[in-house]
């Protein structure tokens, strides 16, 4: 039997901008983590960057970060697996907070 209970995932919406110079965060706009990444959307190229970046970005394995939809859309969302919503919400709002003038919402 496991311990601890049922698995912990969370959800993380992201806005993607692809084939940026560089890949960086841009902020967090009401709820919604915007990222530059300079792979092109193309045969999934933009999606696997975006999955290895968040993940680094939040300080995370990257086989806990899944897109759980929005594989076509530039507006995904992400599974984080083995978190809980608060612990990724702080992890956000840490992030936020350390990127110097970028515009951040929690609205």
């Amino acid at each position: 039997m496991a311990k601890g209970g049922p698995p912990k995932t969370a959800t993380v919406r992201v806005r993607v901008q692809p084939r940026a110079s560089t890949n960086q965060v841009v902020g967090v706009r009401d709820g919604v983590l915007c990222v530059r990444l300079t792979a092109p959307p193309v045969e999934g190229a933009a999606n696997q960057a975006c999955v290895e970046f968040v993940a680094e970005a939040l300080g995370l394995r990257r086989s806990q970060v899944k897109i759980a939809s929005g594989q076509k859309s530039r507006d995904k969302v992400l599974a984080v697996e083995s978190i809980t919503q608060a612990q990724l919400d702080a992890a956000l709002s840490k992030l936020a907070s350390s990127m110097a003038g970028a515009p951040t919402s929690t609205e």
